[in-house]
């Protein structure tokens, strides 16, 4: 009997382990598995079974009590840690302790995909041996864990060339979104594209944005520090269409703007063009302004009827020389309450800025807000000379005391279309009719209009876009305006150079107690200690 049950306890043990790794391997196999565990099950039992006196006999020992106690705590421990595991994958939970939450999905990722009404399809192509397959997989499955109607696969291209040819894929990484009637692909599997890639695949219609030129604007294809290339890229990256607009040769604003951005404009703006402006904005537009200091002053008369007042001063900060700069670019790292700035937590540099303020009382129909402003220790300076000399003191009762408003947000109660061409003819010119459930590209925007006026545009250019919360601030703006809040933070989760901002008593204790007071303070000690050892000796 002893050689029976020596046989049956290994066989059956082998059995088990056999089974549950051959479930693993192919779990469609679960019939003829479960019947190799149930086999191995009752070859163990017949092991005890058999053995069950000399079983009690080795229990009694004392080293037996001691070595079951063990086992009994193991077993436990193994216990615990597949419930944990258990409940850890039914509840999938991460916590992200980095800075910015950079492996964090965006709350409005979530909001995005648990809102899901579509049933989309994402299917990723990646080798098997790709070393970026596991990054995507795993983002992946956080957005299915977010929504039932987000399913994805992952498919390698070389084994499966069929499915590849299918979709037009001819690049590996590249990742298909599709509903029922649409497809879209991106090339790159992170937070922003994928969210952008969604956005646009429910998205119906185009969302153009266009940029006004002819006043020495910040030009979209310029590459230099003071050009706008990279915001260019970075709202086509937004899935938004950017174009220039030359507003001298149009009668109006193109029905299909989304935003209408005016961009550093150095010279004043025709009355023809302050004209289409107002109708824009009276018939629901969304305009993104950023005047620099001293330039194009019609802007200042124009913007006042909204309740916006646009300082004829320069904004001076001493905190800049944290950044490394000058007095002259101040830093903003005080935000109002705003979907703009929901949860906006990184410094902003404008180089060169010109104060934005809210009038004391706003016209009707105009609702007004600040948006952002600049720290106790700046101010607005108003005298050219002293800019001119670099000579920057503030002057009471002269200059302005900060913080001072570097931008603000209004909404403006849309009107009857002063401005839209009504269909069929444009003064002697035919206008081609609509036809039936086509969008008319000079189709008027709906709802009340939205401005966003800023006292600087540089810190979109190519020199600045990328520091700290500019990017956001500015991508975060026109997603706003175009009244797709659902694109608001959902930025790449890069490492960005944060500012510390520090008081002057701050800095020299900085400076002091690392560099001076604690190695002091250890050479003392040591120094205690040796001679009172040779003391002792």
């Amino acid at each position: 009997m002893r050689d029976l049950a020596r046989f049956t306890a290994p066989t059956g043990l082998l059995l088990l382990v056999g089974g549950g790794i051959a479930y693993n391997i192919r779990p469609d196999l679960k019939a003829w598995i479960g019947g190799i565990l149930v086999v191995g099950a009752v070859l163990i039992l017949v092991s005890l079974y058999r053995s069950f006196a000399l079983i009690k006999a080795r229990l009694d020992r004392r080293s037996t009590k001691v070595g079951f106690n063990v086992a009994l705590m193991t077993l436990l421990l193994l216990g615990i840690i597949g419930l944990v595991e258990a409940i850890s994958a039914k509840h999938n939970m991460r916590i992200d302790l980095t800075e910015g939450k950079r492996y964090t999905l965006a709350d409005q990722t979530k909001k995005l995909v648990r809102g899901l009404v579509k049933e989309v399809q994402a299917t990723a192509f990646y080798r098997s041996d790709q070393p970026d397959r596991r990054p995507a997989e795993e983002l992946l499955r956080q957005y299915a864990d977010l929504s039932s109607k987000f399913r994805f696969e992952l498919v390698d291209p070389d084994r499966n060339p069929g499915r590849a040819k299918k979709y037009g894929v001819t690049t590996y990484g590249t990742t298909v979104l599709e509903t029922k009637d649409k497809e879209e692909n991106i090339t790159q599997v992170d937070e922003e594209h994928l969210t952008n890639g969604l956005v646009k695949l429910l998205r119906e219609g185009k969302r153009t944005i266009y940029f006004l030129k002819g006043h020495g604007e910040n030009e979209l294809d310029d590459a230099s520090r003071n050009g706008y290339r990279q915001a260019k890229e970075a709202l086509e990256k937004s899935s938004y269409t950017v174009k220039d607009l030359l507003l001298l040769r149009e009668p109006q604003v193109p029905g299909d703007a989304a935003v209408l951005v005016i961009s550093g404009p150095k010279r004043d703006l025709a009355e023809s063009e302050l004209k289409a402006l107002k109708a824009f904005i009276e018939r629901g537009g969304k305009l993104l302004i950023q005047l620099d200091p001293f330039a194009a002053p019609s802007m200042k008369e124009f913007l006042s009827q909204y309740g916006i007042n646009v300082g004829d001063d320069v904004i001076v900060d001493q905190f800049s020389r944290v950044m490394g700069g000058d007095y002259l670019m101040p830093v903003v790292s005080k935000y109002y309450p705003h979907p703009i700035t929901r949860d906006f937590t990184l410094a902003s540099l404008f180089p060169f800025a010109r104060s934005i303020d809210t009038a004391e009382k706003s016209p009707e129909g105009v609702s007004v807000q600040k948006l952002g402003e600049t720290g106790a220790g700046s101010w607005a300076e108003t005298d050219k000379g002293e800019l001119n000399r670099g000579q920057l003191t503030f002057d009471k009762g002269k200059d302005r005391q900060g913080p001072v408003s570097v931008g603000v947000v209004a909404t403006v109660e849309a009107k009857q279309a002063t401005g839209a061409v009504s269909e069929g003819k444009r003064g002697s010119e035919t206008v081609p009719e609509k036809k039936k459930g086509e969008k008319s590209a000079e189709e008027p925007p709906t709802g009340p209009a939205r401005l966003v006026v800023y006292g600087n545009s540089g810190f979109a250019s190519n020199n600045f876009l990328n520091f700290s919360g500019n990017r956001d601030l500015f991508l975060n703006s026109i997603s706003w305006l175009a009244e797709e809040e659902g694109q608001i933070s959902i930025r790449p989760r890069e490492a960005k150079s944060t500012p510390i901002f520090l008081t002057a008593m701050q800095g020299r204790l900085a400076f002091w107690l690392p560099i001076v007071v604690v190695p002091a303070i250890l050479l003392v000690s040591g120094t205690s200690v040796v001679l009172r050892r040779r003391r002792s000796r």
